[in-house]
């Protein structure tokens, strides 16, 4: 699934093409996806500037004076701006179509994703509404998590993977910020000490600085916007590296599942 490094990467590829842009038309071919694509996209939309675009947690923000596109990839979309006249894939569901020969276009396989058409507060939808803070902002940092902490028994990796106490805290990025910070993914939330969640908040913003510096990282499923693949993987110090030697220590890493998710850690290095 695209984390936020991929949707950060990803909105930086199309923001310098599109904003500014006059939307000419909107091609709509499946209109089931995650949510059914409303009607009004396609008769307000057009005719439409695109001021700004913008992220939210994993979601793309386009904005309008009338409106916002809120768009979400799914576990498998992706956008690319290529020419209307390019003969659509079988998975190509929307395109965007701008003047001057540019289009926006969504590439979903699985059809996880979403593209709703909302008013001009879109901070208030039940889909932003309760989302916690950016993680590369002042408003995350160890004293937040401890804060927030304090009545969470649940594994500190779940805990800071929960979209509600901060948001796009993937799976990938989780593993690899705990690593650096030293804590075992497995420990209660409330048992970490606001010290050492001063540890993780800056791994945690330091892996995904990386992590969008890099393009993010390189999943089966996930190109950028120019359709070139992330290279972050290959930074990854724990992640997807079961029983090979620890980078600090060389003891063999592990693997757990929690949360039906694979996770990968050092039992040395991690207490």
């Amino acid at each position: 699934m695209p984390e936020l490094p991929e949707v950060e990467t990803t909105r930086r590829g199309i923001a310098p093409i599109i904003e500014g842009a006059l939307v000419s038309e909107v091609i709509l071919r499946k209109r089931r996806l995650r949510y059914p694509v409303p009607q009004s996209l396609m008769s307000e939309l057009p005719g439409q500037r695109i001021l700004t675009v913008e992220r939210r947690g994993k979601y793309l923000l386009l904005r309008t004076e009338l409106g916002t596109v809120l768009l979400h990839l799914g576990m498998s979309g992706s956008l690319r701006i290529v020419d209307p006249d390019l003969t659509p894939d079988k998975h190509d569901h929307i395109d965007i179509v701008f003047e001057g020969r540019r289009c926006l276009r969504l590439h979903d396989p699985r059809r996880f994703g979403a593209v709703l058409w909302l008013d001009n507060t879109p901070e208030r939808h039940p889909l932003l509404a309760n989302l916690g803070p950016e993680p590369l902002t002042a408003e995350f940092s160890g004293e937040y998590l401890h804060q927030r902490s304090r009545r969470r028994t649940q594994a500190v990796k779940l805990f800071i993977m929960d979209s509600r106490v901060v948001v796009g805290v993937g799976n990938i990025y989780a593993s690899e910020a705990l690593f650096r910070a030293g804590i075992r993914p497995q420990t209660s939330a409330n048992k970490v000490s606001q010290q050492r969640y001063v540890l993780l908040a800056e791994a945690v913003k330091q892996v995904l600085a990386a992590a969008i510096e890099q393009g993010g990282t390189t999943l089966r499923d996930f190109v950028d916007g120019d359709g070139r693949p992330g290279y972050f993987a290959q930074s990854l110090q724990v992640y997807g590296r079961e029983d090979e030697p620890c980078i600090t220590c060389g003891a063999a890493i592990r693997m757990l599942r929690m949360g039906q998710r694979s996770t990968y850690y050092c039992s040395a290095c991690q207490r």
